[in-house]
């Protein structure tokens, strides 16, 4: 045999060698992993139990809030218009103008009645001087009673007549009815305007009221002075209000609570009419009992959960309070400690063997 041949044949016994150990240990524990793995699913299969995740209840401290949505309103707001027909003569302001309570804004052409003002002062001038008269003779017994009164009667129908002129007066002239901001103008000096005219719009702002609703369900949760926070849409900036005003009933066709708060707006970037999401706080809960939504199953006479006793599943009926974007504060039926259902909740049935696959965290 040549030397070569030997070495080959010596090389080949070798590896025959190396391969019957590493072989083994390779494949070994492979083997028995697969063969778990076979079992698994064999096991799995002879379970008909549904599998269900479920989570343990514990209670955990819980503030109670309402997100609402609401508007802004001035506090005070008027549209200006004439009680009396006629030409503008003059306007006292400017657009957007600050302007205090009694502040003359627009006059009217009353020309016609200050000549009446005038012709009634003139009478009445005359009548004072017979009034006077005839009192002093009165006096002295020169004269009839009833005369005096007839000249005293005249001189008080011409009062009244000096009063009427002046009362019609005022009303060409229009005034701020209180402290605020005049908006944008619709007359110009010239313009014939009527009642129905729409002149300007007079705004407080400061401070500001914010309207919001609550479902019926918090209403007596709510009182006056109670605070709130709401803060502009596009804005993080929240402001601070308080309730000042509760509707006395229940909207019936939303089935909400109307509620009026009021704010300070000393910057005045709280425009009226501005759309602001609202949160209001209620009562803080040291020992809440908190449920995913999805566990929640609405029925005709409310609302029902399904727990998790002695390998079943049963239905419990609950009691709801506050909604958060994930969970749900069960008032009642629910205690610490209960193994509450989360999924599967379509195909569960009371008394249904369940099995649980995984536990989710509170």
């Amino acid at each position: 045999m040549s030397s070569k041949l030997k070495y080959i044949i010596i090389g080949a016994v070798v590896v025959l060698i190396v391969s019957m150990i590493i072989i083994p240990r390779i494949s070994g524990p492979g083997s028995n992993s697969a063969e778990i793995n076979a079992q698994q699913p064999q096991q799995q299969q002879n379970d008909r139990r549904l599998a269900v995740r479920a989570m343990v209840l514990e209670p955990q401290s819980f503030d109670n809030s309402i997100r609402a949505t609401g508007t802004v309103l001035a506090d005070e707001d008027v549209v200006l218009r004439p009680e009396v027909s006629g030409r503008v003569t003059a306007l006292y302001f400017r657009e957007g103008d600050v302007v205090s309570e009694g502040d003359l804004l627009v006059k009217i052409n009353d020309s016609e009645l200050q000549a009446e003002l005038r012709r009634a002062e003139y009478r009445r001038n005359l009548a004072k001087l017979r009034e006077e008269r005839l009192a002093s003779l009165i006096e002295r017994n020169a004269t009839a009673q009833a005369e005096y009164d007839v000249a005293l009667n005249e001189l008080n129908v011409i009062e009244a007549e000096i009063q009427l002129i002046n009362a019609r007066i005022e009303q060409t002239e229009i005034r701020a009815p209180f402290d605020g901001i005049i908006g944008l103008r619709s007359v110009s000096t010239g313009s014939y305007i009527t009642p129905s005219s729409y002149i300007a719009e007079i705004q407080k702002v400061n401070p500001v009221k914010v309207d919001f609703s609550i479902p019926e369900r918090y209403s007596g949760l709510v009182t006056r002075n109670q605070s709130f926070n709401f803060r502009r849409e596009g804005s993080q900036q929240e402001y601070e209000g308080s309730v000042y005003a509760i509707q006395p009933r229940i909207e019936q066709d939303t089935r909400t609570l109307r509620l009026r708060g009021i704010a300070s707006n000393e910057d005045q970037l709280i425009l009226p009419g501005a759309f602001v999401e609202v949160q209001i706080a209620m009562r803080s809960v040291a020992d809440a009992l908190l449920v995913p939504s999805e566990a929640i199953i609405p029925e005709m006479g409310g609302q029902s959960v399904f727990v998790y006793e002695d390998g079943k599943a049963q239905r419990r009926q609950v009691e709801l309070g506050i909604r958060t974007e994930r969970r749900v504060h069960v008032t009642d039926g629910l205690s610490p400690g209960d193994t509450l259902l989360t999924t599967g909740m379509l195909q569960l049935r009371p008394n249904m063997d369940v099995r649980i696959a995984d536990f989710v965290e509170n």
